[in-house]
């Protein structure tokens, strides 16, 4: 519907937009780019009416042989699908918020299969206020599907922060393409074997820009790639704190997420 809205895709014709839910199972066409933004929101569910004619929802999960793990997870299932759709050469920039970074269990693992299986080489750390959900921390994760191997793909990880000491909020300072410049710049699309890093512990320790090897991701807790190393300097200098009305933008987004995900609990333990 969001699609038809926008004025992508025809209502009264045939499309290529599908009502159907893309987890069920593996695509049948394979892709040499996937952009994607998957639908927020921590679990899958489905919604049923019970036997006093109310309705309740569950967790849904997809057991398919195709995926690393087995979860209701939808940012993770959606990053497996995701890998699942690419040719064996075929890239993917994909939008995932941070539980996908650092949760265990299941996460855990699609990260490892993610680091061995596919070439993980970029995250970038996006700000809060960009969305139209309130307060959610977002990251675009950049991977290139590998044939398989007995030696993990992933070489390094490069991590561009743009979220520490960044503030933007919907209305009164959106973000632009201009923002990105030095991102894309450094990213260095013409030849991603010629990045630079901007960080150095000794000479730019605020450098926003910095690699990790696959050796220091492993040994991190839960193979973590919630990677940070910045400092929030409105933590430590009253001076640097944002301007008033940024600043309360801010906990208003904050509040209203907050709100949201207590409406969603309310849901799941059957109240009004």
């Amino acid at each position: 519907m969001n699609l038809f809205l926008h004025n992508i895709g025809d209502i009264e014709s045939t499309n290529f937009i599908s009502p159907a839910d893309a987890l069920i199972a593996a695509s049948p066409v394979t892709y040499d780019y996937v952009l994607a933004n998957p639908p927020f929101g921590k679990k899958s569910s489905q919604t049923f009416t019970n036997e006093e004619g109310e309705l309740e929802k569950d967790d849904l999960t997809y057991n398919r042989q195709d995926f690393w793990a087995t979860t209701s997870n939808k940012q993770l299932n959606f990053v497996q699908h995701i890998r699942t759709m690419l040719k064996t050469t075929g890239i993917a920039a994909v939008v995932v918020p941070d539980n996908v970074l650092f949760e265990g269990g299941a996460g855990e693992t699609v990260r490892k299969r993610l680091l061995e299986n596919t070439d993980l080489h970029t995250i970038l750390r996006l700000p809060t206020g960009i969305f139209y959900a309130q307060g959610v921390k977002a990251n675009v994760i950049f991977f290139d599907n590998k044939p398989a191997s007995k030696d993990p793909w992933t070489k390094e990880v490069w991590v561009y922060d743009y979220r520490t000491n960044i503030h933007h909020t919907l209305k009164k300072n959106p973000i632009k393409l201009e923002d990105l410049r030095d991102f894309i710049t450094l990213y260095c699309p013409e030849n991603r074997f010629k990045r630079k890093e901007t960080f150095n512990s000794e000479t730019n320790p605020e450098g926003r820009w910095r690699k990790f090897s696959y050796e220091e991701i492993v040994s991190r807790d839960k193979t973590s790639l919630d990677l940070i190393w910045l400092k929030d300097r409105s933590l430590a200098d009253l001076d640097n704190l944002p301007d008033p009305d940024v600043l309360a933008e801010e906990i208003i987004e904050n509040l209203e997420a907050g709100l949201a995900s207590f409406k969603e609990i309310m849901v799941k333990l059957g109240t009004k």
